[in-house]
């Protein structure tokens, strides 16, 4: 009995040295959640999950067209981290379907973040699709869910202003720096 105890205290003392630190990362971005907002997070949880931070749910006044008001959500500093937008308007059960990140400390497993660039993307990512629009390109990334938006001046010229041409990504500069980063749920 009392070889039992201290074989007992050791293995304890090894589980309780080696066990990892299950706190998630507020910053992390992988396919289906930001830190602790995932895509089955509703509208009415928004408040616990940023807890110490502000959010900022604006009423339009044109709810009766489907508009889709966006939610902010800024740092009690006053520094904006994303812009959260529901799948339905004034639905507190309703669940997010996209995500635009502003905060450059929000990265993914491969550290993407705003601050990347198209090289970084290509990098970390397979492409799936380059879509050719009025002043920007968006590049989807299924893999995570991303859609990453690269303004049209960061092109060649004879890429600016053809809506028709069909963009691959060797056509885009590798320095070219990302506008917009979204999650789409």
């Amino acid at each position: 009995m009392k070889n039992i105890s201290p074989i007992l205290l050791l293995c304890v003392i090894v589980t309780v040295s080696c066990a990892k630190d299950t706190k998630p990362n507020p910053f992390l971005i992988k396919k289906n959640h930001i830190g602790l907002l995932t895509d089955s997070t509703q509208v009415k949880e928004l408040d616990a999950i940023f807890v110490n931070d502000s959010v900022v749910r604006y009423i339009s006044g044109d709810e009766f067209a489907g508009a889709v008001n966006a939610i902010e959500v800024f740092e009690k500093s006053g520094k904006k981290l994303m812009d959260l937008f529901p799948k339905e308007t004034l639905d507190s059960t309703s669940v997010i379907s996209s995500v635009r990140i502003i905060d450059e400390r929000y990265k993914t497993e491969k550290n993407i973040n705003r601050l990347s660039t198209f090289k970084d993307i290509k990098e970390a990512y397979k492409i799936s699709k380059i879509d050719n629009l009025i002043n920007s390109i968006v590049i989807s990334v299924n893999e995570i869910n991303a859609a990453f938006t690269i303004d049209k001046k960061e092109l060649p010229g004879s890429l600016r202003f053809n809506m028709d041409a069909k963009i691959e990504p060797i056509q885009i500069p590798e320095k070219a720096k990302i506008k917009d980063f979204m999650l789409h749920w």
